[in-house]
């Protein structure tokens, strides 16, 4: 059984590290998801993208929180949980909108 206590103080404890890798594998990721978007990739490709880049956001933001459940509110949390809220975002968008434009092509496409 996982011991929460025990992964917050370890999560506090590497912050540098965690960081150092979150925030590139964020950036990077959410960033495959938009490109896999704009070249018009087929809709599972983008939800898989989507979805691994979803996994980095939130753990960012579980490791932010355990920052605030010792009360920690400093500039540096509230940037790495917006960075991650809008990752999150992002990368629904980027489904949404695959979406949304196969709705809009595919009917056009047929009708000809």
């Amino acid at each position: 059984m996982l011991d929460f206590q025990t992964l917050s103080e370890f999560s506090r404890a590497n912050c540098a590290g965690i960081c150092a890798f979150l925030v590139p594998a964020n950036i990077l990721s959410t960033l495959l998801t938009i490109i896999f978007t704009v070249i018009n990739r087929p809709t599972v490709q983008i939800s898989q993208a989507a979805g691994f880049a979803s996994i980095f956001a939130f753990v960012m933001m579980l490791h932010v929180y355990t920052w605030f459940s010792i009360g920690v509110v400093m500039l540096p949390t509230f940037i790495l949980l917006g960075l991650a809220i809008t990752c999150l975002l992002t990368n629904l968008a980027a489904i949404i909108w695959r979406i949304n434009s196969l709705q809009l092509v595919y009917p056009w496409k047929y009708n000809r």
